[in-house]
């Protein structure tokens, strides 16, 4: 089982192959939104590699956002048109389920602790969801206003790592004794391996006619801290 992931949500870009689970060959650039130059010349480099052996990819997977309005529509595009064009199936994933998987890889971690993974939405907005150390939902998705009382009913009871390019915002907003920041943390497609692997398996996939990713938008709501 190969499949192409694919990561644009953030100002990232990034791809990995991977290969029964395991990563065959991977390319990102932090250097900004330069999506619409790298991604064709990444995706061609990869394809490349499997021509070596003559293997083909079995799936797709792309990010989901939410994220950036250009990074997500020039990686889905993408995604779309090597699933039309090689008739295989699109497997959908969540940029904060990716940036959560890599925050669960970081050293010295209270496995206790709930993780809050953040993408920036301008202002004091961003979108975040609360999950478990196993990678399970315990909060879905919420467009959250930050100010000094978010998430204080969560904070009194468990410990909380805040992380994503929304976060670095928050850490003078969101002083609770219980509140972690990680820093430098951004969704990559290595981060998506497991997350695509078990998704092909459950059969998992979207329309490739139909699929939108979430794209980031303004709101203005008041933040959600119930669970």
């Amino acid at each position: 089982m190969i499949i192409l992931n694919i990561e644009t949500s953030t100002n990232v870009c990034s791809i990995a192959m991977s290969e029964n689970g395991n990563c065959i060959f991977s390319k990102s650039n932090t250097d900004g939104m330069n999506h619409a130059a790298l991604l064709s010349v990444f995706i061609a480099e990869a394809m490349a590699f499997l021509k070596i052996d003559s293997r083909k990819l079995d799936a797709v997977a792309v990010s989901s956002g939410p994220g950036s309005y250009t990074g997500l529509r020039i990686g889905v595009s993408t995604a779309k048109g090597l699933c039309y064009g090689l008739d295989i199936p699109l497997i959908a994933i969540s940029s904060l389920e990716v940036l959560t998987a890599q925050a669960l890889n970081s050293k010295d971690i209270d496995k206790s602790a709930l993780f809050c993974p953040m993408i920036d939405a301008r202002r004091m907005e961003v979108y975040a969801a609360f999950y478990n150390s196993c990678g399970n939902i315990e909060r879905e998705i919420s467009a959250d206003v930050i100010d000094n009382d978010a998430y204080t009913e969560i904070l009194h009871k468990r410990t909380v790592y805040f992380f994503g390019n929304g976060a670095e915002k928050c850490k003078s907003v969101i002083t609770h004794s219980n509140a972690r920041f990680i820093d430098d943390l951004f969704p990559l497609a290595e981060n998506m391996i497991s997350l695509s692997e078990k998704s092909f398996f459950e059969k998992k996939f979207v329309d490739v006619a139909y699929f939108e990713p979430f794209y980031l938008k303004e709101f203005h709501t008041t933040v959600s801290i119930k669970m």
